[in-house]
């Protein structure tokens, strides 16, 4: 007897800044903010720092601060730092949802299918977008590293979501965000979907690169693509 696999998508994991937010590069400047407040000006170092922030988009900020730094005490001041000059870039408008991000989770909802955004970002500062997006009954769940374990890379975010909204199989999960970190989170965590968008940090290649199964224009894309696979699934 053949088993017939179950296409079905029950949680789509949405990445924050890149992926459903919009902010102008506020992350790169509250970077630059942080690190000149533990005593690194502009010159070479910076350069530096500032490429590896670059290539570690969607990463815990606090695990960019560590290695960038190698001290725990000046990581943990480095990362305030970061929150503070965020929420002030937040307070000045700086953020938006990105064109048809709202409009796909609705659609995903209404399908049935639960939503959590995921984000590298801490607790407040995830709170405080939220809030001023009006975002607060958008989604199922919204999820940042301190409340999962670990933050991307990692699969812990989105075994978290799939913990915590009861799913059935990782397997019937989704994930989409604009970095490679995104995707080889949700690999990690056995989502069958980790699509990779292009609103956001990394370019097409680097997000083939890291594995996606999908390269999307943007997240608006993301319902008809889980649709049509739906209908394509045996039954």
């Amino acid at each position: 007897m053949t088993t017939q696999r179950d296409d079905r998508i029950e949680l789509v994991c949405l990445d924050m800044a890149g992926t459903t937010v919009s902010d102008g590069g506020a992350v790169e400047e509250a970077f630059v903010s942080a690190i000149g407040s533990v005593g690194v000006g502009e010159g070479p170092a910076r350069d530096e720092m500032l490429d590896f922030v670059r290539s570690t988009m969607g990463t815990s900020k606090i695990t960019v601060f560590r290695a960038l730094l190698g001290d725990e005490a000046r990581a943990r001041e480095a990362n305030a730092a970061f929150e503070r000059a965020y929420h002030d870039l937040v307070a000045a408008g700086r953020i938006a949802p990105l064109p048809g991000a709202a409009e796909a989770v609705g659609a995903l909802r209404s399908e049935g299918r639960k939503v959590a955004l995921l984000t590298g970002f801490s607790a407040a500062t995830r709170d405080e977008i939220l809030e001023t997006l009006g975002w607060r009954d958008l989604v199922d769940l919204a999820l940042c590293p301190s409340e999962a374990g670990r933050g991307r890379p990692y699969p812990d975010m989105v075994l978290a979501a799939v913990l915590r909204l009861e799913i059935s199989d990782v397997a019937h999960v989704a994930v989409a965000g604009d970095t490679a970190a995104d995707i080889e989170s949700g690999l990690r965590a056995g989502a069958s979907v980790c699509a990779g968008v292009l609103t956001g940090a990394d370019r097409r290649d680097r997000l083939e690169a890291a594995g996606a199964t999908h390269v999307l224009a943007s997240v608006s894309e993301l319902p008809s693509v889980l649709a049509t696979r739906s209908r394509a699934a045996p039954r």
